[in-house]
This record gives structure tokens, sequence and C-alpha cells, in this order.
């Protein structure tokens, strides 16, 4: 056996028989496995596989260096990964927490047949862990920071999860091939980039003709209660922590406390967003608008839903009123909304 299909074979699935899609971020050369690399056909760069993940981390260009921010976002969640596995100690215990999540169980039940998927900064990887316990899919976790990906490929290792795999890479370099990804997933990462439009821009040029896309960020109106708490937090310390109902969970333990706590209301970098400036984006780089959680017209996202059917595209008035009220609701989740598309031919 060569050492390439030595390594081929200890690898997870989506790096053995989706390794076609992978590219070299900086040069856009096809990679090649090798003893504990992965190297481009020229064998001008190699990148390391070190602890079952593949370092695939390129750092961005001079003319994007006033707008970088990626190193002091990547400190902070070297610090504290999120989120935490602690009482995560079973693939049923995922499961179950993750189905907690109407969003990700419909996700998992919805997704097409056979999709090659990128989770884009997907942290401690529990989503992609998740998604990837299904046998008709692959799926690819990306992050820039190590201590996350580690804590991410150690749970998948411990409890075999061979159809998901993680690598290090920059949001904005992704090491995958033009027009090569079913299903690209960036749910709560754009936001804390130094160019939100430019991260989706990158994102969607990975994407096939047809394929999914999925943004979740964090909106203009219903982030106001947790910008709010952050403040009291700030001048009242601990004793206000009650006004968070996700802190007084009897099921918080604390590495999963500090590292809700900190991801909320203590992290560098952050930006707002609309259902209306997205769908600008949409608009711009020829991606299909086919729904939005919440649904922009109104409407209960119930279990039920349909991720993936079109729902009807509202005007700028609907869009404000929809935020309007998830900001009277508290801002849950720290006021995420997701926008979900297709890639048009």
């Amino acid at each position: 056996m060569d050492a390439t299909a030595a390594l081929a074979q200890d690898l997870p699935a989506p790096f053995r028989d989706r390794a076609s899609v992978l590219e070299c971020p900086v040069s856009g050369e096809p990679l090649l496995a090798g003893p504990d690399e992965f190297r481009t056909a020229s064998g001008s760069r190699r990148y390391s596989v070190s602890d079952g993940i593949a370092n695939l981390f390129a750092p961005l260009g001079p003319e994007m260096a006033e707008r970088d921010i990626t190193a002091m976002v990547k400190a902070f969640y070297e610090e504290t990964p999120f989120p935490n596995y602690d009482d995560l100690d079973t693939r049923d215990s995922l499961a179950r927490k993750a189905r907690q999540s109407l969003f990700a169980a419909m996700l998992d039940e919805q997704l097409p047949a056979g999709a090659v998927i990128l989770e884009a900064g997907c942290g401690t990887g529990q989503l992609t862990n998740f998604l990837g316990m299904s046998w008709q899919r692959r799926i690819f976790g990306g992050d820039m920071c190590l201590n996350s990906l580690r804590l991410a490929n150690g749970f998948r290792e411990r409890f075999r999860i061979d159809n998901a795999a993680f690598l290090q890479m920059n949001l904005f370099r992704p090491p995958f091939r033009d027009e090569s990804l079913d299903v690209v997933i960036s749910n709560g990462v754009l936001h804390h980039t130094g160019d939100p439009r430019g991260g989706f821009e990158a994102l969607v040029r990975k994407v096939k003709p047809g394929g999914l896309v999925l943004i979740g960020l964090y909106n203009s109106l219903a982030r106001l209660p947790t910008l709010w708490r952050r403040r009291l937090f700030e001048r009242f310390g601990p004793a206000f922590h009650f006004l968070d109902r996700r802190l007084t969970e009897g099921n918080m333990n604390e590495g999963r406390w500090q590292a809700w706590f900190r991801d909320q209301y203590a992290h560098p970098h952050e930006s707002k967003h609309s259902i209306t400036e997205v769908l600008g984006w949409f608009d711009a780089h020829r991606v299909e608008f086919l729904s939005c959680v919440p649904p922009a017209d109104g409407s209960d996202f119930a279990a039920d839903t349909s991720l993936f059917t079109p729902q009807r595209r509202t005007s700028s008035l609907q869009n404000w009123s929809t935020e309007l009220k998830m900001l009277l609701d508290g801002g849950h989740d720290g006021g995420l909304f997701i926008m979900i598309g297709r890639k048009r031919s």
C-alpha cells in the first residue's frame, strides 16, 4: 500500500471519498493526500494533518489587512471554545441536545440525500457531528480555531462519526473548488468578521448551481435586548445574570455557562444585519430566496415548515415588521435570523 492510500484509509469519509472538492486555498491547485499531509500536485505547498485535522488555513492578502480582525476573534475563541461539550458524553446525548433545536432537527430531516456539505465556522462542531451521524451525507466542519476543532474531532473520533471531517480554514479563503459543494451552512459566524458580505461572497462561490446556502446573522433590531443586558452586566456584574434565561437553566454547568456568556456578552467584535440587506446579497450573487427563520411573512416556524420550499418574498416593510416582532419577543437566541437560498444556474 502506498503512502497516499495509507493516509486515505485513516481519514474520515469526507476526506477519503470527497477529496476531489478540496483545493489549495492559495493557488487553487487540487490537493493530494500524502503521509500526514495534503499537498498540491506540483508539490509547491504542503498542509499538515495533525490530530485528525487538516490544517488548510491561509491568511488574507494585504488588500484586506485593514479590515482583517481574524487574529483578534481567533484568540477569543481559542480561549473559550463555543459551544462547550461538557455533559455531552455519547452520540445519543449530542443527538438529543441537537434535536432540542427545531432548526437542527429540520436540517437533519430535510437536507438532500447524498449532499456534500460545509459548515463554515463550525466552532466545536456539534452541528457537524450531529449531521455527520447520517450515512446519507458527507460534511466538512471548517473553523480557524484549533482548540475548537480539537474538541470537535476528539468527539468525532471517540464515537466513530465517520461522515464528518474537520479542517482549519480561513472563511475568506475556503479550501474548496468553486461550485463543488451541495450545501454551505454558516450560522452565527459572518457577523464576527470584518467583512460579512465578503465572507458570504467567498462561500457562495463554492456552492454548485442548484445548491443551498444557509446564513445566520444577528439582526439589527432583535439583537438590542442582548446589547442592553450586556451594558447591565458590565455595570452591575453577576447580580443581573438572571435577565438571560439561558444562564438560569438548571442543566447549565460552569463550562457551558462561561461559553454562552462570553460568546454573547464579551465578544470583541460583532455586526448587525437585516432581512432586506441579506436579500440584496442574494440578488447580487444569483441566489434565489427560499425561506427565512423566523418566517419573514409573520407565519409560525413549526416542525412541518419546509426549509427549502420557496416562501413568498416579502417587502421591506414586512421584513421590518418581522424584525420588530423578534425584538418584542425578547430577541431569542441572541437575535439571530437565518436566511436560506438556492444558487441559480
